[in-house]
């Protein structure tokens, strides 16, 4: 099956966690917005196409059916992509990890959106720094702590019993705070032993890295996801 993943052009974005799994798996995709222009996803948000009717992208079409939300997603190409074991139980608790990523993502994008995310950083700045802070020193050790516990309750080198699509979900969390918190990464370094090598593990296999080389993926800037301001990354700040 050629797949089709809808999600904004010039960004990595939440769409970025489909893209590693569709490129891992070596599978036959097309990248709608890049192709075609974002304008290509409006008819599916203004519900003009058939099929299940998406809020956001990313979301991906398969043959007749319309899938949206990431880890959603991700539970429909892990069995077909071979990107998580089988059985109900395994399938289960690979969704289960992606959702809490997903939360955590969500965290990460309110560091610098902390108001609203109709306005400018520059225009919630203060609260920014307030809220960094806490995230800095309170969710960040909580959440890599316990995808740090993931590893450690599996075989200490994957998330589940072999490599899966969360594995890839991690590399790009680790990748994105690398970027956004480079200082508060730097002073998690000996505490997430068992993450940095799977990141690193991740980045060497073969589709992988001939993905990140190329111009498919996109550099981390600061309109997506991940964003890097210095100020929010002091400490003390």
């Amino acid at each position: 099956m050629r797949y089709e993943l809808y999600y904004w052009s010039t960004i990595q974005g939440r769409g970025e966690y489909v893209r590693l799994a569709l490129e891992d798996a070596g599978a036959d995709y097309i990248d709608v917005a890049r192709e075609r222009g974002d304008k290509a996803i409006m008819p599916f948000l203004r519900g003009k196409q058939e099929g299940a009717l998406p809020f956001a992208p990313p979301f991906l079409k398969a043959g007749r059916l319309v899938i949206a939300q990431t880890a959603t997603i991700l539970a429909y190409l892990g069995p077909r992509l071979g990107l998580v074991p089988g059985g109900q139980s395994a399938e289960m608790y690979a969704q289960q990890l992606q959702l809490t990523i997903a939360d955590f993502v969500v965290e990460i994008h309110d560091t610098h959106h902390p108001l609203a995310v109709d306005q400018y950083y520059e225009q919630q700045r203060a609260a920014a720094r307030k809220r960094s802070q806490a995230f800095r020193e309170e969710r960040v050790p909580k959440f890599l702590g316990y995808f740090e516990q993931v590893l450690e309750r599996g075989n200490g080198r994957q998330a589940l019993s072999r490599h899966s699509y969360v594995d890839l979900s991690l590399f790009q969390l680790i990748s994105g705070l690398d970027y956004t918190f480079p200082n508060t990464m730097r002073r998690m370094q000996k505490r997430i032993p068992r993450l940095r090598a799977l990141a690193e593990r991740i980045a060497e296999r073969p589709n992988m890295a001939a993905y990140l080389a190329s111009p498919r993926r996109i550099a981390f800037n600061e309109e997506g996801i991940f964003r890097h301001y210095a100020e929010l990354d002091r400490p003390g700040r």
